[in-house]
């Protein structure tokens, strides 16, 4: 969570989420920009865009200014956002690319350890083999 003080200095609380640190990293590029020619800014402004998530393979929820969406076409959406935000073609490209080849090898974005291995020595400090 992200805690400002608003124009009227009531305490805000903003979600401790990308676009909010987006919007407030561009807003704080903008007033050291203005103060720097002695011009006022007027006081930040969250703007909620709607919110999307993965949930699945090929599977997401969105909820955009009120218009919900879910399945293949909240994923797609989800997809396009996430393109749409990188900076410059070739990262782009990149990106497609390596989440294509992930969807079509079915790769797994994390490996967990569930369990201890049973090559490996106990954690608990006792040396018998």
């Amino acid at each position: 969570m992200v805690r400002v003080r608003g124009a009227d200095g009531v305490p805000v609380t903003l979600p401790g989420v990308a676009p909010v640190a987006m919007q407030q990293g561009r807003y704080a590029g903008e007033t050291v920009r203005a103060r720097l020619r002695s011009r006022e800014t007027p006081p930040f402004r969250y703007r909620d865009k709607g919110n999307l998530a993965t949930i699945g393979r090929a599977a997401a929820v969105a909820d955009i200014k009120g218009v919900r969406l879910s399945g293949f076409v909240a994923w797609l959406t989800w997809l396009l956002v996430h393109l749409w935000y990188l900076v410059g073609f070739q990262n782009r490209l990149l990106v497609i690319i390596r989440w294509g080849f992930s969807f079509l090898t079915h790769g797994r974005g994390a490996r967990l350890i569930t369990e201890a291995g049973a090559d490996r020595p106990s954690l608990g400090g006792s040396s018998e083999r």
